[in-house]
């Protein structure tokens, strides 16, 4: 979800990749209506796995494994860590109360990248 938020709400100052620490390897018809049901356009998103040379060029790594930033990356100190519940399993009321979170969050971000409140600086 917070690939698809990013492209629309901040693409004048994040270039999202989406990728999981243990990917399911599809996206959840759930997560798509939930978008589609909020003005998002799902249409190119999918589930892959996270590879080193994505963290390797990422400026910013926004981790949502639910796995410690420490515990999930070896250059963890450009990433951000975001306790976000994962729907998976949940009912609608779930997907949409983790999009809400979610693009929340995405938007704070992008205030913070405007703003220069994020180093985007590579380590």
């Amino acid at each position: 979800m917070a690939e698809v938020i990013a492209k629309k709400i901040g693409v004048d100052v994040i270039e999202p990749s989406s990728a999981g620490v243990t990917p399911l390897g599809f996206v959840p018809p759930e997560t798509s209506d939930t978008l589609s049901q909020n003005g998002y356009l799902p249409q190119d998103l999918d589930s892959k796995g996270l590879r080193p040379e994505l963290c390797d060029s990422a400026e910013l790594i926004i981790n949502m494994s639910g796995v410690s930033r420490e515990d999930a990356f070896a250059n963890y100190d450009k990433v951000e860590d975001w306790a976000v519940e994962d729907p998976y399993h949940g009912d609608l009321a779930a997907y949409q109360r983790v999009f809400e979170e979610i693009e929340t969050r995405v938007g704070e971000l992008v205030g913070r990248l405007r703003n220069g409140l994020v180093n985007k600086e590579k380590n």
